[in-house]
């Protein structure tokens, strides 16, 4: 199998990052083999970080906050530049996906089930985990933390 069909055919199922494809690609053949391919790809737009960007903001809106989402895209090799409409557009959108997320999983209203601080220090280290900011945690738990 040559090195472009294996590209096309890992691009064919999902998108992907530059890094991330050169990782993949990397075992298969020599480095600039893999880069003048990676090059060749983005000149015929069949491989796009801002296509990835959109795709995994996509894919992790509703569930996870700005936070997550940044880490992310880190992880996966994308540029700060490529994230940034990505990411102005999940943090305008981390209270509604916040609340909703709580809402899920506790299913009452904030102030009916968080009143020990043990039990919101819980509900707060579970919107972290999602990826959400503080202040957004705070506002969705009700403000004040006794800790």
């Amino acid at each position: 199998m040559t090195l472009r069909l294996r590209a096309l055919n890992i691009l064919a199922r999902r998108e992907h990052s530059r890094a991330e494809l050169a990782r993949k690609l990397a075992p298969h053949a020599e480095a600039a083999a893999v880069e003048a391919l990676l090059d060749q790809l983005e000149q015929e737009n069949l491989l796009s970080n801002s296509r990835y960007v959109d795709m995994l903001a996509h894919a992790r809106a509703g569930k996870h906050g700005s936070l997550r989402l940044k880490a992310e895209l880190r992880e996966k090799g994308v540029a700060e530049i490529d994230m940034s409409e990505a990411l102005q557009t999940a943090r305008e959108q981390d209270l509604a996906s916040a609340r909703a997320v709580w809402q899920k999983k506790y299913g009452a209203l904030p102030s009916q089930v968080a009143n020990s601080p043990a039990e919101r220090a819980h509900q707060s280290r579970f919107l972290a985990s999602r990826g959400f900011p503080a202040e957004v945690i705070r506002s969705v738990i009700g403000g004040v933390d006794d800790e």
